[in-house]
This record gives structure tokens, C-alpha cells and sequence, in this order.
């Protein structure tokens, strides 16, 4: 007899919701704005990482999991911004787990989704430099709005948390639980 996890309701749970109503699309726009801005805000901590995306000026990407995307275009200014609709996709970059639990629970290993690219190489090649070498540093932002004592507090708290839902997770996969780096957070 075939035992099941006590947590798979929650991949059904999931599975219904999103196949049920989808947001309006000012709120997914919405969100994607957001996103670009997050994405923006790290980068232009890092001038390597605006750098390198200068030399790919124009050219587009196009990142998709289930039915949800969204269109990234580099900026002259080695940034990102959303594609205009109809743009060509130089680079399309999908995430082919279906399961959000499983993302989750990947996210929590620390280990990449598995992805499938088509299209430019070089571009393909720059985003994954970013992957492996752009960080955002949360703590350090906390401490320009909060002071330094309390983004500690609140950083440490976090990575403590972090560490305890992949200790929670990692059985779940069969895996020994990752440590959380100390500064950054994923």
C-alpha cells in the first residue's frame, strides 16, 4: 500500500484555485509593474549586472509558467521594463513544473526550478548570469528605512523562519535542508 503525503489536499487546493476565476487584467498589469520596479531596484545595485544587460539594449524576454508571462525588455539604461504587447520574444525562458506546491518547496531547498529556453543564446547566457550573481539584499534595505538594530532583527528573524520551513520541507522531499545564507535572503 502506497502511502501519500498528509500536505497533498494542498496540491488540489492549489490546482482549483488556479484554474478558477482569473484577475482582471489592470491587476495583473498592475503586478507586473511592480515586478519590474522589485527587479529594477536590484539591479541598480549591482553595475555589473546593468552592465552587462546594456549590451543586450532591446531585445526582449519572455519568462512563462502555466498561463501566466510576462515580457521584459532591456532598456537603454541597462534596465528593465515591460514589452509592449505583440512584442517578439528574443529569449523565451519557461518554468515547466506545474505544481506551485512543489515550486515552493523547491524555492525552500534552494535549488532553480527547471526551465526550458528558446532563443538567443547570448541573452540566455546574461540572464543567467544575473540568476547566479544578483542578490537582493533585504536586510540592507530595512536599514535605510528602519535603522540598523531592527533590519538585523528582522532579517534574522527571517532567515530563522526560512531555515525552519526547509527543515520542514526537506523530508518532504527526500533532501537534507540547505542553510540559509547569512546575509541574503532568497
Amino acid at each position: 500500500m502506497a502511502t501519500q503525503s498528509p500536505f497533498s489536499f494542498l496540491q488540489g487546493l492549489f490546482e482549483r484555485v488556479a484554474a478558477g476565476p482569473q484577475p482582471p487584467q489592470w491587476m495583473v498589469h498592475e503586478v507586473q509593474q511592480r515586478v519590474v520596479l522589485l527587479l529594477n531596484h536590484v539591479l541598480m545595485q549591482e553595475r555589473e549586472a546593468m552592465a552587462r544587460l546594456l549590451a543586450q539594449r532591446g531585445r526582449v524576454a519572455r519568462v512563462q509558467w502555466r498561463q501566466y508571462f510576462m515580457a521584459l525588455q532591456i532598456t537603454p539604461a541597462g534596465l528593465f521594463n515591460l514589452a509592449a504587447d505583440g512584442a517578439v520574444a528574443d529569449l523565451q525562458i519557461e518554468v515547466t513544473e506545474p505544481s506551485p506546491l512543489a515550486l515552493a518547496q523547491a524555492a525552500l531547498r534552494g535549488d532553480k526550478p527547471t526551465i526550458r529556453i528558446q532563443g538567443d543564446v547570448q541573452l540566455a547566457g546574461e540572464i543567467q548570469w544575473l540568476a547566479d550573481h544578483v542578490r537582493w539584499d533585504i536586510e540592507e534595505d530595512l536599514a535605510r528605512l528602519l535603522g540598523d538594530a531592527p533590519a538585523h532583527v528582522i532579517a534574522t528573524t527571517a532567515r530563522r523562519v526560512l531555515q525552519a520551513l526547509a527543515s520542514f520541507a526537506a523530508p518532504l522531499a527526500g533532501k537534507a535542508a540547505p542553510a540559509v545564507p547569512e546575509r541574503n535572503l532568497p
